[in-house]
C-alpha cells in the first residue's frame, strides 16, 4: 500500500539530512576498526554522555532543564525511543498535531492503538501526548505548545518531546522543565547525514528498567553507531549546519516566494505549493536536495512553474 506521505520523487518532499561535503569526507575518511569497536563495553555510555554536552553548546538555541532527565539509553534514531513509548503506553489514547510525524497515526493503525488529533477532541487524562520541537511540519515552535503542555500538566498527561530536528534549527527556546514531559528523543538522522547508521538518544527523568533500559545496561546496542556518532559530535558542532546553510536557505526561499522556517532545512508555503500539505493550513517545503549546491536558476524554474 503506497503512502500518500511519501513524496520523495517531488522536488521538495520529505525531510532529509543535507549532504554536507564536509561531513561527507570526514565518514569518508573516518578509521573503524570494526572488531575493536564491538569491544568497546562503553562506547554508547561515552556517545550519550558527550551528546548531552553537545546539545547544551548549541549557540543558536535556548536549552533548560536537561538536568531534570538523569538516565539516558542510546537509540536507533528517535525511532526506538517512540515504539518504547508506544509499548509502554498501549492502553491509553495517543494524541499528536496534525502535521506531526506520520509514523505515529501509521503505528497507531497497524498496531490497533487508540488515537486522535489534538486538534480534534479535548485532551483527557488517559492521553499521551507526543510532541516534535522543532515542530515537524513548519521547523518552528508548534503556535499552541505552551497550550498543550499546561494542560498535559494539568492532567498529569505524559509527554514525549521529539527533538530530531535539533542540530539544524535556530531560534529555539528547548524549555524541557514541564513536568508533563517523560521522555525526550535526540536523533543525528536529520543534522549530520548519518540517517542509515540511526543514531539517537532518549532521557527519561526515572529509571523504569524498560526493555531499552536493559539492552543500554547489557551494552547490547549497535556499538559502531554509537561510536560513529561520538565522533561526528566530536568534530561538528550542534550548529554547524545552521550556520553554513541559513544564507541559501533564505535565498531560496526568497525565490520561491515562501518562509524561511527556523530549522535550516524548510521553506513555509501558502496555498501555491498544496501538494506538499500535511494535513494544516501551510505546506512544509524540504530544501535539503539544493541548500549542499549552488543552483538558485533551478529553483527559480520551479518558481516560475507557479506562475
Amino acid at each position: 500500500m503506497k503512502n500518500k506521505y511519501d513524496r520523495r520523487h517531488m522536488p521538495f518532499g520529505n525531510a532529509f539530512a543535507i549532504e554536507d561535503p564536509v561531513i561527507s569526507t570526514f565518514m569518508e575518511n573516518l578509521f573503524l576498526n570494526i572488531p575493536t569497536v564491538l569491544q568497546k563495553d562503553n562506547v554508547h555510555n561515552d556517545f550519550t554522555e558527550r551528546y548531552r554536552q553537545w546539545i547544551q553548546e548549541t549557540k543558536n538555541n535556548i536549552v533548560t532543564g536537561l538536568e531534570n532527565y538523569p538516565h539516558a539509553c542510546f537509540t536507533n534514531g528517535t525511532t526506538e525511543a517512540f515504539e518504547k513509548f508506544y509499548a509502554k503506553h498501549s492502553k491509553r489514547r495517543f494524541r499528536f498535531c496534525k502535521g506531526e510525524f506520520v509514523y505515529h497515526r501509521l503505528n497507531c493503525r497497524n498496531n490497533g492503538y487508540d488515537w486522535e488529533y489534538i486538534e480534534d477532541a479535548p485532551l483527557s487524562g488517559n492521553d499521551v501526548v507526543i510532541i516534535s520541537l522543532p515542530f515537524s511540519d513548519t521547523g518552528n515552535r508548534h503556535i499552541s505548545m505552551d497550550v498543550i503542555l499546561d494542560q498535559c500538566d494539568e492532567l498529569k498527561i505524559p509527554v514525549l518531546l521529539d527533538c530530531a530536528y535539533f542540530g539544524v534549527c535556530s531560534n529555539i527556546v528547548f524549555d524541557l522543565n514541564r513536568k508533563c514531559i517523560t521522555d525526550v528523543a535526540f536523533s543525528l538522522s536529520k543534522s549530520l547525514y548519518c540517517a542509515y547508521a540511526r543514531i539517537g538518544m532518549r532521557l527519561t527523568k526515572e529509571d523504569d528498567d524498560d526493555p531499552l533500559f536493559v539492552t543500554n545496561k547489557m551494552g547490547y546496542v549497535n556499538r559502531i553507531s554509537a561510536f560513529i556518532g561520538l565522533q561526528l559530535i566530536t568534530r561538528f558542532s550542534a550548529d554547524y549546519i545552521y550556520q553554513n546553510y541559513r544564507s541559501r536557505q533564505e535565498a531560496y526561499c526568497e525565490i520561491l516566494g515562501v518562509e524561511p522556517s527556523n530549522c535550516v532545512l524548510f521553506g513555509i508555503g501558502d496555498s501555491r505549493w498544496n501538494e506538499y500539505n500535511r494535513d494544516r493550513e501551510t505546506n512544509r517545503l524540504s530544501l535539503h536536495k539544493f541548500l549542499p549546491r549552488d543552483c538558485a536558476d533551478e529553483i527559480r524554474e520551479i518558481a516560475n512553474g507557479k506562475g
